[in-house]
């Protein structure tokens, strides 16, 4: 039989397929029974690593210490002393010249007088007690002072004088009691007129209140 008759055999034909068959129906059959799960599984499984660690070498040990070689010190030299030569004196005998000096006739010495330097006069004093006014008005009686009851009071007073004699400040120095005759002194001394000195100074007078003399 050749070839061509065997390829046309339906019974070959018929055995080849079904091999076939069976080889379908038992991989479906291993599937249905977890055969695949199995597998599958299988390859699911992690996978393990493990790190080798690194293998640590020890530390060097450390280098010997330098040995520090001293040197040996040398003794200073020894100075030898060597005496100097012995040098001869010899004496020269010079001429001995003496000058003579002619004495300086001096002038007679005369003492001045001494300068009498006048002694400048005396300072006027800084302020000035006693003055007399040659106008002006007593100070009233305060009506506070009245009210409250106040019987008498003393008042100090500074007074700045200008060169006509004319009164330019009143400053209060003391007062008692305090602030019940202030306004009526200054009011008063303003107007008050002194004989013109040429120059300004000042003055400090004193003043005495007594109730029963208004």
């Amino acid at each position: 039989m050749d070839y061509a008759q065997q390829q046309r055999d339906p019974t070959k034909h018929a055995i080849g397929v079904g091999f076939v068959i069976l080889m379908h129906v038992l991989l479906i059959w291993a599937l249905l029974n977890g055969l695949g799960r199995a597998i599958v599984e299988v390859v699911k499984k992690p996978l393990s690593a493990t790190i080798i660690e690194e293998l640590k070498l020890p530390p060097p040990p450390p280098p010997p210490p330098k040995k520090i070689i001293e040197q040996p010190k040398m003794a200073p030299p020894v100075e030898t002393y060597v005496p100097p030569p012995d040098i001869p004196t010899t004496t020269n005998t010079a001429p001995t010249i003496s000058a003579t000096t002619s004495a300086v006739p001096t002038e007679p010495h005369t003492i001045q007088a001494p300068v009498v330097v006048a002694a400048p006069p005396a300072p006027k004093p800084a302020i000035r007690r006693g003055v007399t006014r040659i106008a002006g008005e007593n100070p009233e009686y305060p009506r506070a002072a009245i009210k409250d009851g106040v019987a008498k009071g003393r008042v100090v007073a500074r007074l700045n004088i200008d060169e006509q004699g004319n009164v330019t400040e009143v400053i209060i120095f003391s007062a008692e009691p305090q602030r019940y005759f202030d306004r009526a002194v200054i009011s008063a001394l303003k107007g008050w007129k002194f004989a013109s000195d040429g120059e300004k100074y000042v003055a400090e007078v004193e003043l005495n209140f007594t109730l029963k003399d208004n």
